[in-house]
């Protein structure tokens, strides 16, 4: 089984470099230095310096000859360039060959998820989700970690299941799509409070306040769009929100905190050489549960602060302000 790997960024890097340890795998990159230094060091120095990558992972800057060889395809490149990079691919892409996303946002403007995207762009291909806690520099490091990969066809769930899994490295199986993609998408957002409230330099039990109640929060979203409340419970909600919320690796994270030290939006993007999804959600993230009918006090907040220029402190007083109400709502 060869397994091609579109996007060398840090997480779609490892990800190649993990399915590597299992089967003859390609990555994609767009720059010609990137794939070079992938080839010649095994090591990404954009994303990933000092890293070493698996030694038997090739890289190639030709997106056709990538696709061409893949009986997987796995999709690691950020949600605002997803749908344009799936036509590239449909010409050199044999019939039925899986395909796999890891990005974790929805599309600007329609607010789809991207396996609907690939539903719409590469009709007839199976397509699922790999996500979960997940930071790219603690795999590489060596250290334990688990994900989840969901497809509706369980018997591609179990093939792919060993295709991505190493000693250190346990992957889980899902049929709920859904779930497990909008638990990965929802989460960012989260996140950006989280980092927020440490910006502030609020305590731990406000930090603990955020990630509970978000938890609650994404979970009635997902559950209203489809996904299975159990799926928010495990590695593609709960366990991504705790790392994304709690690791200084995670990208929406520091945009959260920056912004809670009083810098604004424009700076933090400007210094940063990955996207921050949470921050491209989040206005996404609030028409989706105003057209649900779903009560989203954190993303609400979230929103106005990436849209219409809220501080940290009048967001934070916003959801302090927030009336009370039951806890869990037994309906």
């Amino acid at each position: 089984m060869r397994v091609a790997v579109v996007g060398a960024g840090s997480w779609g890097t490892t990800v190649a470099h993990l399915c590597a340890h299992n089967a003859p795998t390609t990555i994609y990159a767009r720059r010609p230095e990137t794939a070079e230094a992938i080839n010649d060091r095994d090591e990404n120095p954009t994303y990933l310096a000092g890293y070493k990558l698996h030694p038997e992972l090739q890289a190639s800057d030709d997106l056709a000859a990538v696709a061409a060889q893949a009986d997987v395809l796995v999709m690691g490149v950020p949600s605002g360039s997803f749908r344009d990079t799936l036509p590239a691919l449909r010409p050199h892409l044999r019939p039925q060959v899986p395909v796999v996303s890891l990005a974790k946002g929805f599309e600007l403007g329609t607010g789809k998820r991207m396996t609907e995207l690939v539903e719409e762009e590469l009709p007839g291909h199976p397509v699922g989700v790999l996500t979960g806690p997940n930071l790219a520099k603690e795999i590489l490091a060596g250290s334990a970690a688990a994900a989840v990969i969901a497809l509706t066809d369980d018997t591609i769930a179990e093939r792919l299941q060993i295709l991505f899994s190493t000693q250190l490295f346990r992957v889980y199986t899902s049929t709920d799509v859904v779930g497990c993609e909008l638990g990965g998408a929802l989460k960012n957002v989260i996140a950006l409070a989280a980092g927020m409230a440490d910006g502030l330099g609020t305590g731990d039990n406000t930090r603990a306040a955020v990630m509970t109640r978000g938890l609650a929060e994404l979970t009635r979203l997902g559950v209203a769009l489809g996904g299975e409340p159990a799926t928010f419970a495990g590695l593609a909600g709960m366990g991504d929100l705790l790392a994304t919320c709690m690791s200084p690796q995670s990208r929406n994270r520091h945009v959260g905190e920056q912004l809670g030290k009083g810098r604004s939006l424009e700076e933090i993007r400007a210094e940063m050489n990955q996207v921050a999804e949470g921050v491209r959600s989040a206005p996404i993230v609030c028409k989706l549960a105003e057209a649900n009918g779903v009560y989203t006090p954190i993303a609400d907040q979230m929103r106005a602060c990436v849209q219409e220029g809220r501080t940290a402190l009048e967001a934070y007083a916003g959801l302090v302000n927030t009336p009370a109400a039951r806890e869990i709502d037994p309906h």
